[in-house]
């Protein structure tokens, strides 16, 4: 199937009634039919039937093998870590999400895992920043803010050449636009909250994996059991019923983007836009290549901090707020707020300054957007 009918139906089967939606099976537990029988259902933290149509519709999606749905993506990108041994090293991208940065530096670091931070976009940089202790490449693409764009493919032939997995954080794109596991990472990941979610109500993160039987199957559902990262059971009926809206959504936010992109790029105050969908942009190509889509989320620097900070207080259609992928479209200043414990020296090699705004573009009619963003600079 083609991802817009895999986005409605995904992998629902019809019980008895012929619901059209799935059940929400709150239990906690499940009934044995007899001494070492099973319906397949034990525990709830283990495998509950609603959270398993979740996880099979994202696999789906993915083009994978197997999806574990947790209870936020920093509960993904923890499992992730998990992997790793004492005296291992991971190359990271020097642009990603903050909390990645502090759940390394601040968390793993104190069990002897290392790592190293490099513009991925740069292939020859990747390569020199391998070791033979190296047993992760993790990217994000497009990355968070700056909207770098790396070769998911070059980078998984280099991991593999050097016995290293691949990861790929797909929250910015998901996978109506973009499937990493085709390109061959070994790992996708998504903050669900995001645009899987899409209506700020649930929040949730996925981890998938090619191959179902794998050995890096096998180690991640042993974490998942030992840790317990389960995403609800009521949150993974939300997140069944947000996929079904899921293409439509991105694909409107992504054309609304870019006339954004466009019109910020005419404007006296705005000194730079950051935006893979336009043909300016350094990785636009690449983009075309490895993704359907361009996304939602549009970074751009303004002619002073001044400037920026009080652009977020004029807002009037568009929210202040922190999170991004949502029906409401979102202004985030990421120097103090998702960004705001990232190490000094990585958003200097970024461009990660107190000028930096963000948008995550929602489903508002174009010309209101812009029309607030005009008002908010211009006044």
């Amino acid at each position: 199937m083609k991802d817009f009918s895999i986005e409605v139906h995904g992998a629902h089967t019809y019980d008895a009634t012929g619901a059209i939606s799935e059940p929400i099976y709150l239990s906690a537990t499940f009934r044995h039919p007899g001494f070492k029988k099973s319906t397949g259902y034990d525990y709830g933290r283990v495998a509950n039937p609603t959270r398993d149509e979740l996880e099979s519709a994202l696999t789906l999606l993915e083009r994978g093998g197997r999806t574990w749905a947790m209870s936020s993506g920093m509960a993904a990108i923890n499992i992730v870590f998990m992997l790793l041994s004492a005296g291992d090293h991971i190359v990271f991208s020097n642009d990603l999400y903050g909390g990645t940065v502090r759940l390394a530096n601040e968390v793993y670091a104190k069990y002897g895992i290392e790592a190293t931070y490099v513009d991925t976009s740069d292939l020859a940089a990747v390569k020199n920043a391998l070791r033979p202790t190296t047993k992760l490449i993790y990217i994000e693409t497009p990355s968070n803010p700056m909207m770098i764009i790396s070769d998911i493919r070059a980078l998984a032939d280099l991991a593999h050449e050097s016995g290293a997995l691949l990861a790929v954080d797909n929250t910015f794109l998901s996978p109506h636009f973009q499937k990493p596991l085709l390109l061959g990472a070994d790992i996708v990941l998504h903050s669900g909250t995001k645009y899987l979610c899409g209506h700020n109500d649930v929040i949730a993160g996925f981890l998938t994996v090619r191959d179902a039987e794998s050995r890096l199957a096998e180690c991640i559902q042993r974490l998942v059991v030992s840790s317990g990262p389960n995403l609800s059971t009521m949150d993974a009926w939300l997140m069944l019923r947000s996929l079904k809206t899921l293409g439509v959504r991105v694909e409107r936010q992504a054309a609304t983007a870019k006339k954004i992109a466009e019109w910020l790029g005419t404007q006296k105050h705005v000194t730079q836009v950051f935006y893979p969908g336009l043909e300016n942009h350094p990785g636009y190509e690449l983009q075309c290549r490895q993704a359907t889509g361009f996304g939602g989320m549009v970074s751009f620097k303004v002619r002073s901090a001044e400037l920026a900070q009080a652009v977020l207080g004029r807002l009037k259609l568009i929210a202040f707020a922190e999170s991004l992928g949502g029906v409401e479209s979102l202004l985030t200043y990421p120097k103090v707020q998702t960004h705001a414990e990232m190490p000094e020296e990585l958003m200097k090699a970024t461009g990660l300054d107190d000028k930096l705004l963000r948008l995550s573009v929602g489903l508002e009619d174009a010309e209101d957007l812009i029309a607030d963003l005009d008002q908010a600079l211009n006044a």
